[in-house]
């Protein structure tokens, strides 16, 4: 069912964009921007649940819940739930688009294992996940070759007899600035903002590792889906720069604060 469902489409997905150009590295980004444009509506979703936690959390009638129940976690959570659901705001769909990935990143995985096959018993265990309209015996084996990288293994460029792991230093990055720029600015005493910190913290660094110990394909995978999300957020303006620069949204707010 796992290949039927998951890894004969990707499989058969990226053959067919690798026919036309002939170029596997190309193929994995065309593919990776088919899977945002297809999932853009969860993260249309994502953003507007992100937004509507940002808005109640702004509110008067949220921070006097925090004041009156601040001694009591369990009330506090009980009347949080209640707001959620009297204003519509699903506090899970801001992570489903990330847990919707989680398939895909193994799908793929497989998928770029599987196609980059070159043993006569690879080959043919290959052979049973192509549908029948692509013509195998013309593409096959690929080219797993694109700039310095062997889409198949783990990507370092020599630099001074050293391997440096590039492609996942930019996987970090920009997974890092992506989930900064999508996160909502949350109040010092908010529950879920010690949580959203680490969130933000620790899952750069696991994409990163696996990017490091991984097939390179899954890293450019990784790099051009991270890219592809901050343009959508861009084209939605929901890009949240100010979390970029704490420091000066800072000192802007108390400012004002002052102003007033």
């Amino acid at each position: 069912m796992w290949d039927q469902f998951i890894i004969n489409p990707m499989v058969n997905v990226l053959l067919y964009i690798y026919s036309l150009i002939n170029n596997f590295g190309i193929s994995i980004i065309i593919f990776t921007i088919l899977i945002r444009l297809i999932t853009h509506p969860l993260t249309a979703s994502q953003m507007k649940s992100s937004q509507g936690l940002q808005e109640l959390q702004k509110s008067k009638e949220w921070q006097e819940i925090q004041k009156k129940y601040k001694d009591d976690k369990q009330k506090l959570s009980q009347e949080q739930m209640r707001l959620y659901k009297e204003k519509g705001i699903n506090p899970f769909g801001s992570c489903l688009p990330t847990l919707i990935q989680f398939p895909i990143i193994i799908g793929l995985y497989q998928a770029i294992i599987q196609a980059l096959a070159v043993t006569p018993l690879q080959l043919f265990d290959f052979s049973k996940h192509i549908y029948p309209f692509i013509n195998a015996a013309k593409i096959i084996p690929l080219n797993n070759n694109f700039l310095w990288m062997d889409l198949s293994q783990p990507e370092r460029l020599d630099v001074f007899g050293f391997g440096v792991p590039v492609l996942a230093i930019i996987v970090v990055i920009t997974t890092y600035l992506q989930t900064k720029l999508m996160t909502p600015t949350t109040s010092p005493g908010d529950q879920s903002a010690q949580m959203t910190q680490m969130m933000n913290l620790y899952m750069p660094l696991f994409i990163g590792y696996i990017a490091y110990t991984l097939a390179s394909g899954l890293a450019l995978y990784f790099v051009t889906s991270n890219l592809v999300g901050i343009i959508q957020y861009g084209a939605m303006g929901k890009v949240n720069w100010r979390n970029l620069i704490p420091a000066r949204s800072k000192s802007i707010e108390k400012s004002t604060g002052k102003s007033k």
